[in-house]
């Protein structure tokens, strides 16, 4: 029963370790939904938690040119991924899970 592998609703490929973290949203059970970002894991010294930085392009209207930004998520990491710095992810929205989580990692790419 346990290595029983949920459906997450999204087109990813499950992990082929099985971890017993509550907050997995595949072998646990926390529901995803919302964004879908892409990212680069910068950081992953907290406690089953990592930082994602996303890097995209924005409009600058007055000097009609991109401009470069980036911002920076901390993501649930769930143990089964085994994600390190420079990997580059893809992350769920979901519920809160402390006062600056609400995503999680469901790819490593």
């Amino acid at each position: 029963m346990k290595n029983e592998v949920k459906d997450i609703g999204i087109d990813v490929k499950a992990p082929e370790t099985v971890c017993n973290d509550q907050h997995c949203p595949f072998h646990g059970k926390l529901p995803v939904r919302g964004q879908v970002i892409d990212g680069v894991v910068v950081s992953d010294k907290m406690q089953n938690t990592a930082v994602v930085e996303r890097n995209y392009l924005n409009y600058d209207h007055k000097f009609e040119r991109y401009v470069k930004k980036s911002s920076r998520y901390s993501a649930h990491c769930p143990p089964c991924l085994n994600v390190k710095p420079g990997d580059a992810v893809r992350m769920v929205e979901c519920r809160p899970l402390s006062k600056t989580v609400a995503f999680v990692i469901v790819e490593k790419r």
